[in-house]
This record gives C-alpha cells, sequence and structure tokens, in this order.
C-alpha cells in the first residue's frame, strides 16, 4: 500500500532573540542599529544571525523520517517542547519546513489549537461554509453534511452568533466538527480535545475511530496515553525534535512512559523570556518538598508534600486559579486538585498545595499543571512539570507485595467483636 504521508529528513529551525536591556537607549540608536540589521539581512539572508549573540538558532524539528499509510490512526507522543505541534503545523501547511521533503496524498483537516482556521467576526454557520470551501468542497457538498456537523457540536442556539462569542467549549465542538465531518482523507488533530468535557471527548474519539474505518487517516496528540492507545495502532515518539521511536502504540507508549519516569522535584526558569508560557502567565518554578528531603530521607507513602508553584502573571486584576493533576506510571489521573480563583495584580504568584500522609500508593508519579482564567479557560497547561516517586515502608506481617489502587489512604477505624 503506497503512503498517504511521506516525511524525509524534516527539520525546522526557529530563530530566537534574546532582546538585550539598557538603561537609556536613544531613538536614533533604535533606528541605526535596525537599518544595520535589515543591510546585513538583505545582504547575507542565510548568515544574517550567525555569530550574533542576540540570537539563538532553535530546530524544533531535526532530520525527522515516518511514513503512514492511508486508514492508519497514528499518535503522536512526546513532552513539552518535543516538536509534536510543530510536526503537526509543517504537516497542515501552515509553517514552512527549513529542509526535508514532504509528500501529502489527500485532502487534509487540522484542528490544532483554539481559534484556529475560524474567522472570529463570522458566524458560525457562515465559518462552517468557509472551512468547507477552504477545504475545495462545493456548496451542496457542504449543505449535505450541514445538519450533521450542528447536531454534533450542540451549538444550533448560537449557529447565527459570531464565534468570537463562543466559549471555548464550545469554539472547539465547533471546530472539531467542521474538521472530522467535511470528508477529509486526512484528519489531524492536536490536544485540543483537552478543552471539551468528558462527554464530547468521547464522541471526538468515537468520530475519529469511525474515520479510521473509513479509510481516513488520523493523526493524533494527546498527553493522554489512555485514549490514545485505545484509538492509534501506532504511534511516534518524538524527544527534542527527533523520533525516538515509531511503531506499535502499545509498545511505543510503554517505552516512553518508563523513559519519563526520571526523579525530579524541583525546576526553575528565572528568565521570564525564555520561560514556559505565553503572553499571559509565565511559570517561574515547581517544588516538591516534603520532611527529611534535606538530610537525604527517601519520600514514603507515610510522608507528607507540599506542592509548590510560581508564575508571573502580566495581566492586571486577572482571575486565577491553579489545577493540578496527578497521573500514575500508567497515566491513569489519581486526582485533579484545584486552587481558589482569586483576582491577581500583575507580578509573580505563588501557590502551596498540601498533600497528607498515608494517602498516595507507593510508586512513580508526575505532575501535570493548569493556570485556569476566569475558573474556564486554561490559558497554560504543561506536563512533566514534576515527577516523583513514593517509597513503600515497613509493615508488619509476612507480606511485602505491592498493594493494589492507586491511593491507600489511613481512614479512622473502630472495630468492635460482640456475642454470638
Amino acid at each position: 500500500m503506497s503512503s498517504v504521508i511521506s516525511v524525509e529528513n524534516l527539520s525546522k529551525k526557529y530563530i530566537i532573540g534574546h532582546q538585550k536591556q539598557e538603561r537609556y537607549t536613544a531613538l536614533r540608536d533604535v533606528l541605526a542599529n535596525g537599518a544595520k540589521r535589515l543591510t546585513k539581512k538583505l545582504c547575507h539572508p542565510f548568515t544574517a544571525y550567525e555569530g550574533d549573540p542576540a540570537h539563538e538558532e532553535f530546530w524544533a524539528l531535526k532530520n525527522v523520517s515516518f511514513d503512514i499509510q492511508q486508514g492508519d490512526r497514528v499518535g503522536i507522543i512526546g513532552r513539552n517542547g518535543a516538536g509534536k505541534s510543530t510536526l503537526l503545523k509543517v504537516l497542515s501547511r501552515i509553517t514552512e519546513p527549513t529542509s526535508g521533503r514532504i509528500s501529502i496524498k489527500g485532502r487534509v483537516a487540522s484542528l490544532l489549537e483554539v481559534g484556529t482556521g475560524f474567522h472570529p467576526e463570522l458566524t458560525g454557520r457562515e465559518n462552517i461554509f468557509l472551512n468547507g470551501a477552504i477545504l475545495g468542497m462545493s456548496k451542496a457538498e457542504i449543505k449535505k453534511k450541514f445538519d450533521e456537523i450542528v447536531a454534533f457540536a450542540e451549538v444550533e442556539r448560537f449557529l447565527d452568533t459570531p464565534v468570537k462569542h463562543y466559549s471555548s467549549g464550545m469554539y472547539v465542538r465547533l471546530a472539531f466538527a467542521v474538521a472530522a465531518h467535511l470528508e477529509p482523507e486526512i484528519l489531524i488533530v492536536d490536544e485540543v480535545l483537552a478543552v471539551g468535557d468528558a462527554q464530547f471527548q468521547k464522541k471526538c474519539l468515537g468520530r475519529m475511530e469511525s474515520a479510521g474505518k473509513e479509510g481516513k487517516t488520523v493523526l493524533f496528540v494527546s498527553h493522554n496515553m489512555v485514549a490514545l492507545k485505545s484509538l492509534c495502532e501506532k504511534a511516534i515518539w518524538l524527544n527534542a525534535g527527533s523520533v525516538v521511536e515509531n511503531g506499535r502504540a502499545e509498545e511505543v507508549v510503554s517505552n516512553y512512559l518508563q523513559n519519563s519516569s526520571e526523579v525530579n522535584m524541583h525546576q526553575v526558569w528565572d528568565n521570564p523570556t525564555t520561560a514556559p508560557g505565553n503572553e499571559s502567565v509565565k511559570l517561574h518554578s515547581v517544588k516538591i518538598a516534603y520532611e527529611g528531603e534535606a538530610s537525604g530521607e527517601s519520600l514514603t507513602v507515610a510522608t507528607p508534600l507540599d506542592w509548590e508553584f510560581q508564575f508571573w502573571n502580566f495581566e492586571e486584576n486577572a482571575l486565577l486559579s491553579f489545577n493540578v493533576a496527578l497521573f500514575d506510571n500508567l497515566d491513569s489521573c489519581i486526582f485533579i486538585t484545584v486552587s481558589p480563583a482569586k483576582n491577581y495584580p500583575k507580578g509573580i504568584v505563588k501557590g502551596l498545595c498540601h498533600i497528607p500522609g498515608n494517602f498516595l500508593n507507593d510508586g512513580v508519579y508526575r505532575v501535570r499543571l493548569f493556570i485556569v482564567k476566569n475558573m474556564s479557560l486554561a490559558i497554560f497547561d504543561l506536563d512533566n512539570v514534576a515527577i516523583f516517586e513514593v517509597h513503600d515502608i515497613e509493615r508488619e506481617g509476612p507480606w511485602y507485595g505491592k498493594w493494589i489502587g492507586t491511593v491507600r489512604p489511613k481512614f479512622k477505624w473502630e472495630t468492635l467483636a460482640t456475642k454470638g
């Protein structure tokens, strides 16, 4: 069977600018320096930034190669910054590669992030027809699918409202419905489905599974390994822009989870320009602390934990909260905890969460951090912000095996013996 997607030695380079901080710069100096940089770039377009300490090369993808057959459902996995989203943007023709070759056979529909592909001033109805036209469909073809799209998205009441007034959930429901129903040969979906509720996610996964059975090709990026394994037969593992493994989803995911279990309990980003985040927030530090850490004692099932998070807030009076999800080594979510939503001024925001002892089972855990605005919109999402291991303690009795369950809380018990 011939490949519908063929990627050979694909690379993508970005130039990261580091703005030099100066106490005072005259306008004439700004104009002169700008003119010098423009002249250098025009005269030497490929070497304009070489040796320039104010600019740094960053290779988001490096010599990536793979082939995907028609009807394949392929998961793309890897840590944040591994190159997953960049790969999907290149395959969707949103971003040009720096080098390499891509061959795609068929009509591609992409759902990469909230807002991609929709015009905010147009209504939901108008955007359905606009997206269909972009995909090369006739008006008659779009009309044939129109009712099915609207029913799937559940936005009938707001169909003639400009989408800029939609909530993030409504936006994603309509965007996915359009991408999945307008007869693409290839469907590319990034992890925007995390915005939707559980019922909607189930509908989306079912639709992507049906698309694969109909002979459509699906590329799916997700941090939810359970959902990815249930949908995809194959997986590609990316790390630092390169392919680590390409094969059966079950094997690739298992190897990825084992590799991701290195303990990392403290991370600091001192420079807000290079810290993970966006124009609204940037992550400053993450720390998991426990009593006895300084003396090198092990973290056990009986040890209380303190989770500390700090981030820069760039919006005055923003209503924000921390949402923290804890996952075990099988990628099952143990729990999600949410801080109270508060209005914060600009500056560093700190959150501290206390996890009691005698709650977690022994094992390796990872922390995923969301920062949520207005109690509904996740404006920041970073997985693997911390990874830690909980050890067992010596127990009474002859059995020292692994306890079943993801938690093992020590509840208060009362036992009574009664006469028969």
